[in-house]
């Protein structure tokens, strides 16, 4: 039996001695076909593909996801968001968060085992190093013999291959806020900036790290939601789990004559899992149900002609009452769970409904330092500065009036142009007749609308200064 992974079980009754700290025992993961490693592989190309091409794509004549922090303008699709829609990616992180909540309520973590970044990454560095290396026994026996040329040769083409994923990926990240094409030119003629530098290599050194060195430990110590994770299981919550009710036995004996279970104690299930636990153990907060043992074992039941499922997708209340597919799928269905569901909904529907149809028309007013003054004819003015945000990709022209005092007008140019996905800050008079308005601070709106568009239009509150 191979004990690499597997630790040795205390004998019942014994005390055990816990460490705070233990030295790090490398997981050698084993290669594992079956229905959940294509579903795993599924979405690293998925995620993938969207990460690395995304930068690739333009929108008219320009990026399609780009967010550009010198110019304070963030270019996503056919939308022009501004600093000033930062409500907007709270209101994403709040999306983020409650799936988050409701995909572990029901599903435990699936997110960990499949989408999380350093799962996929760590996924593809070792379908690198099994490439190069070989699978978990030659690993072990490659890490083990002394240093020799085919061993350097082996490790340094493994940390090429690495290295230049991990570059690329860097490179890929910065692509999100310089334009990709220009950051590559950039490269190529060695002219890249300071911060653009440091972000392709703090962001490839980090890929480099997490995935070909780390691994498990960003999982296991370094990761908050492994920690918090154990809040938002409850006992019908789906997790990859051992059914122990069907036992174990020795791989030689006859279970059927031995009144034994069907596990052949084969250890397959801690071979290949990438954390390098026992999920015959129970629940632990080092699984992230990527559900490789599930595979791992099937085919170990499959070749002994029994049934599978010995490890599998289930439930403890299911596993304890011995619900069917049909139980176990209604009591999913539970008040934590809808709760989760409609703050989502209700939130996703608010965000994307707002985003959608807001003007592309934006207005900050800025008044100005100097309280309202008399001029000549006794007319009371104020000034101030507007800051118009036209968030359409065509230039347009903003036709400004004002409203909330008898008389009062705005004098001089009335009408600007703004270029397109542009700011321009421009200053405005305002005037009113003598006597009009209270003494002191008085409520006006600025209303300003496009010329070719009076739909387009946005409405700034500030306060008008009469002098007493």
């Amino acid at each position: 039996m191979s004990t690499q992974n597997l630790q040795q079980k205390p004998a019942p009754g014994s005390e055990v001695e816990l460490a705070l700290y233990e030295i790090r025992n490398k997981v050698y993961p084993r290669a594992v076909t079956g229905v959940f490693a294509k579903w795993r592989w599924v979405l690293v190309w998925f995620t993938q593909l969207l990460f690395y091409g995304l930068p690739w794509l333009t929108w008219g004549d320009r990026p399609m996801v780009l967010f550009d922090l010198e110019a304070r303008r963030f270019f996503l699709f056919g939308l022009v968001l501004y600093p000033q829609d930062f409500i907007y990616l709270t209101g994403l992180l709040v999306i983020s968060a409650l799936a988050l909540f409701l995909v572990t309520a029901v599903a435990g973590r699936v997110w960990c085992g499949y989408a999380c970044p350093q799962t996929v990454y760590t996924e593809i560095f070792m379908w690198v190093e099994r490439r190069v290396e070989g699978d978990r026994i030659a690993r072990m026996k490659l890490d083990k013999a002394p240093m020799s040329a085919n061993k350097l040769a082996r490790k340094a083409t493994k940390h090429a291959l690495w290295v230049a994923i991990a570059l690329w990926t860097g490179i890929t990240f910065v692509g999100y806020f310089t334009p990709i094409r220009e950051l590559l030119g950039q490269i190529a003629s060695f002219s890249m900036g300071p911060w653009q530098t440091f972000w392709v290599l703090f962001y490839g050194f980090a890929t480099w790290g997490n995935a070909g060195f780390m691994r498990e430990q960003v999982c296991k110590y370094m990761c908050p939601y492994a920690r918090f994770q154990g809040v938002m299981f409850d006992r019908d919550t789906l997790t990859v789990t051992y059914d122990y009710k069907r036992g174990s036995r020795s791989k030689k004996a006859d279970p059927a004559a031995l009144g034994l279970g069907d596990c052949i104690d084969c250890t397959l299930c801690v071979q290949v899992c990438p954390t390098g636990i026992d999920i015959r153990d129970g629940l632990q907060v080092e699984c992230i149900d990527c559900s490789a043992c599930i595979d791992a074992c099937d085919q170990v039941m499959d070749k002994m002609n029994y049934p599978r499922g010995l490890i599998r997708y289930t439930t403890e209340n299911a596993l304890e009452q011995g619900y069917g597919r049909e139980k176990i799928a209604k009591r999913l269905r539970r008040p934590r769970v809808l709760i989760y569901a409609a703050i989502l909904a209700a939130v996703t529907i608010a965000l994307f409904g707002h985003l959608l149809t807001s003007a592309p028309l934006k207005v900050d007013v800025l008044r100005d330092r100097t309280l309202g003054r008399e001029v000549e004819d006794g007319l009371v003015e104020n000034t101030y500065r507007l800051q118009l945000i036209n968030s359409a990709e065509a230039p347009r022209r903003f036709l400004v009036s004002v409203s909330g005092i008898e008389s009062i007008f705005v004098t001089g140019e009335t009408a600007f142009e703004v270029g397109p996905a542009g700011t321009r800050l421009v200053p405005i008079t305002v005037r009113t007749q003598p006597g009009m308005g209270e003494p002191g601070s008085n409520r006006i709106v600025f209303h300003v609308q496009a010329e070719d568009k009076p739909s387009v239009s946005v409405d700034a509150a500030s306060t008008y200064f009469v002098p007493r």
